[in-house]
């Protein structure tokens, strides 16, 4: 009797010890994500700013941009939220808990649909710059690109809006937040549902258990709709970049320049919106299949607080790299401008593209008798 509650004592004393390294370890998932979300809006609402103040009205070019960084900003707010109610106690903690995961969803849906409207209009404006010379037809695939934008828009706001209305009525009427901000919800996305099974009605736990799938589903099926379509613009700019290298048309060192740039953004946009949500992906499918967690979940728990919340600080980051390089070239063609003869720039530009030797000579010489 007395060796049966020693054993007791001591997994009691076991179950206490696990309850506190996992309290620890979220919490510092909740500074991490407290620290990566702060970076985050200042990073996309450094964004905004720049496209308000370069008047997104008079430059059609900068509302992708804008429309993206100001999704960024309000995903970071979303995210910083999260992190500072998880450490605190409210009475209505489940509530604000539940609403707020759902904000979140339709934050998740409409920064991917804006990410690729934002890499269409690159894509779009990589395929049109070298026939800004015919003005007329120039203007209007701009205004055609621009309606289309503007359709395109509406759209990412307003699908994911209807996507979770039935998860934020029907979750609310039925009280799915009962129990939700147990078991780490409020910093996780789309962990499992708690047991509700003594809190609720067997009719209210299923209809929560659908709204569940069926918000997971929405979300995966989202993010699969975005990667394909991303691939598919990259590839067609890859595609359409190499046709420009290998063209033996001449084209201003600017042009060429801003060519380079365009080409540089539908590269990396991509490759930050893969780092941002590839973890959190990973871990839903994963989290299908094993629902206990083990060292691969804490892992990915890590990388999906450092990723994720920090979508408006990469893509901040991408922008002004980019612009930056691109002020540099800029600055390069000026001074080989006053310096050098167009001959001189033209062989600069082909040998700078990497063509192959026998391809640059060929290349060189049309361009020459073109110049000349």
């Amino acid at each position: 009797m007395i060796r049966l509650e020693v054993g007791f004592e001591k997994s009691e004393r076991s179950g206490l010890v696990g309850e506190e390294r996992e309290t620890l370890f979220f919490s510092a998932i909740q500074w991490i994500q407290f620290v990566m979300a702060t970076l985050s809006v200042i990073g996309s609402s450094s964004l905004v700013a720049y496209a308000i103040f370069q008047n997104i009205q008079k430059s059609p070019e900068r509302r992708p941009l804008f429309y993206l960084s100001f999704s960024d900003l309000l995903l970071g707010i979303y995210w910083l939220t999260e992190a500072l109610l998880y450490g605190t106690s409210t009475a209505s903690k489940d509530i604000v808990c539940y609403n707020l995961q759902v904000v979140g969803q339709v934050l998740y849906i409409s920064s991917f649909f804006y990410t690729i409207n934002y890499i269409w209009y690159l894509y779009k404006e990589l395929r049109m710059k070298p026939s800004q010379s015919a003005q007329r037809t120039f203007s209007l695939v701009i205004d055609y690109t621009c309606r289309i934008g503007q359709i395109a828009i509406i759209l990412s706001s307003l699908i994911p809006l209807l996507l979770m209305v039935p998860v934020f009525c029907l979750g609310n009427v039925s009280e799915c937040f009962r129990n939700f901000s147990q078991s780490h919800r409020c910093i996780l996305m789309y962990s499992p549902p708690p047991a509700m099974a003594e809190l609720l009605p067997s009719a209210n736990t299923s209809v929560c258990s659908t709204l569940y799938f069926y918000g997971l589903i929405i979300f995966l099926a989202s993010f699969v709709l975005s990667f394909f379509t991303i691939v598919v613009l990259l590839i067609q700019a890859q595609t359409l970049y190499k046709k420009f290298l290998k063209s033996t048309g001449f084209l201003g060192s600017e042009q060429w320049a801003v060519i380079h740039i365009m080409e540089q953004r539908v590269r990396f946009y991509p490759v930050a919106f893969f780092c941002c949500w590839s973890p959190v992906v990973i871990l839903m499918i994963i989290k299908l299949t094993k629902l206990q967690d083990t060292r691969l979940h804490m892992a990915l728990y890590v990388l999906q607080a450092l990723t994720t919340s920090s979508q408006g600080l990469l893509n901040c980051g991408v922008y002004g790299w980019t612009q930056y390089k691109f002020y540099q070239l800029k600055q390069e063609a000026r001074r080989d401008a006053d310096t050098q003869t167009p001959l001189l720039c033209s062989q600069k530009r082909f040998y700078c593209r990497g063509l192959d030797p026998l391809e640059s000579t060929l290349a060189f010489a049309t361009s020459t008798s073109t110049i000349l």
